[in-house]
């Protein structure tokens, strides 16, 4: 894991720049928000996500996240279907915020081309590189 100013960028991750991360487990990939971006929306009060079952298509929403400051799109990192959501959410919406890595996880998803999906977004490396321009933009 690398910190660029307070925020954490792990290992293992893909990064998507509408600020969603994407982590392949086996033949599934769970997705999530990155550090930045729940640190920017402040707290989360209140996550819409679609059902088990519902297809997801790369750059297109899925959901909504809804802080104190701003309601947001979620933006898919990658396409397929959905398999699991953090039904978690519903009730502690707040899980973001507090551990947007691990029980804040979104949506898990069965990818229909994974291959084709993880090259149009951010590996670890480039990922940190795009994190310190946000650092400077910041």
């Amino acid at each position: 894991m690398v910190k660029v100013e307070d925020c954490e960028v792990p290992e293992n991750l893909y990064y998507h720049k509408e600020y969603l991360w994407a982590k392949v487990e086996g033949d599934k990939v769970k997705i999530g928000m990155i550090d930045f971006a729940q640190k920017q929306l402040n707290d989360i009060v209140y996550v819409e996500l679609p059902s088990a079952g519902d297809e997801v298509t790369q750059n297109e929403p899925f959901g909504t996240l809804e802080s104190v400051k701003a309601v947001s799109d979620l933006i898919a990192p990658i396409s397929g279907t959905i398999e699991t959501v953090n039904e978690e959410l519903e009730s502690k919406p707040e899980l973001i915020n507090e551990d947007p890595y691990g029980e804040g996880w979104l949506i898990i998803v069965t990818p229909t081309n994974l291959d084709a999906d993880l090259k149009n977004i951010l590996d670890f490396d480039a990922a940190v590189a795009w994190h310190k321009e946000l650092a400077q933009e910041g």
